[in-house]
């Protein structure tokens, strides 16, 4: 059988599907993954296609048939809303008999390997360009973890580029950063297991205005991916109460520096004029 999650597997085979599979695998990931936890017959109909449809694109996603198909939906299903005094103790349970240090560090390895392999280069570069574009303005929010991640991407970018802001992670300002956006913005949302309703909501208020996003989520793959392409889903799991951010962030900051590259002449005097700055305030201590 394949391996990954679902959402992973309907991403690298999308190639591969036909009309109907595809509108198939568009309504499954609508309300991921519980769009696909109905009867045969429920999820044929949802998506107006066949029976047949469905059984044969679980058996292009490696299932030997519907029944192990939803069996690994709902393993996801219960990864996505495990906290982390559940996922703790399901780690501690299944650790073996090795240092912290070792074992943590294989696991993040092996999510940075996965999700290397599984990023279209075609997407990562279209990305690259949409944020270098000095014609959009970018917008950029995190949720309640992701707010860190958030914060980092924006500290770089805003010296990359002009026009750079940081939306605050409580909804209710939300519509005050909603009336400047204009068709061909960009806003960079990150979203992770328990996905947030009001993250989901902004992407959708975004994309009704023609805003272009681009989506940082995690394997299971956040709700706001129906409102763009433009979707990274790093893996996120490792031996603690905590999910791992370090394949995000060196996802961002490989984008920074192909950013950077594009508008390197732009940038480099942006750099030049902000350590001016530094250098009259005295804000850092310098050594001769």
């Amino acid at each position: 059988m394949g391996s990954g999650t679902i959402a992973e597997r309907l991403q690298t085979r999308v190639d591969t599907l036909t009309r109907a599979e595809r509108q198939l695998a568009d309504t499954i990931m609508e309300n991921y993954p519980v769009s696909g936890l109905g009867s045969i017959t429920t999820v044929a109909e949802k998506a107006d296609v066949s029976t047949p449809t469905v059984a044969r694109l679980v058996q292009k996603l490696g299932f030997k048939g519907f029944p192990e198909f939803q069996k690994q939906l709902r393993k996801e299903l219960e990864a996505t809303i495990s906290g982390p005094i559940a996922k703790h103790d399901k780690w501690a349970g299944d650790a073996p008999d090795t240092h912290i240090l070792n074992q943590f560090t294989d696991a993040v390895m092996k999510n940075i390997k996965k999700s290397l392999a599984q990023i279209d280069p075609v997407i990562f570069d279209e990305s690259c360009k949409l944020l270098a574009d000095d014609n959009r303005s970018v917008y950029i929010v995190g949720g309640r973890i992701t707010r860190a991640l958030a914060d980092y991407f924006f500290l770089h970018m805003q010296v990359i580029r002009p026009n750079v802001t940081l939306v605050q992670s409580i909804s209710n300002a939300w519509p005050h950063y909603l009336l400047n956006m204009k068709k061909g913005d960009v806003i960079v949302i990150f979203d992770v297991r328990r996905y947030e309703n009001g993250t989901l909501m902004l992407a959708e208020l975004a994309a009704k205005k023609g805003v272009e996003i681009i989506l940082l989520t995690d394997q299971w793959i956040s709700p706001i991916s129906k409102f763009t392409d433009l979707v990274f889903g790093s893996r996120i799991v490792v031996p603690s109460a905590w999910d791992s951010s370090v394949t995000s962030l060196l996802l961002l900051e490989t984008i920074l520096a192909e950013v950077q590259g594009i508008i390197w002449p732009q940038t480099r005097r942006r750099m030049q004029e902000l350590e001016d700055m530094f250098d009259e305030t005295k804000l850092f201590r310098k050594f001769t």
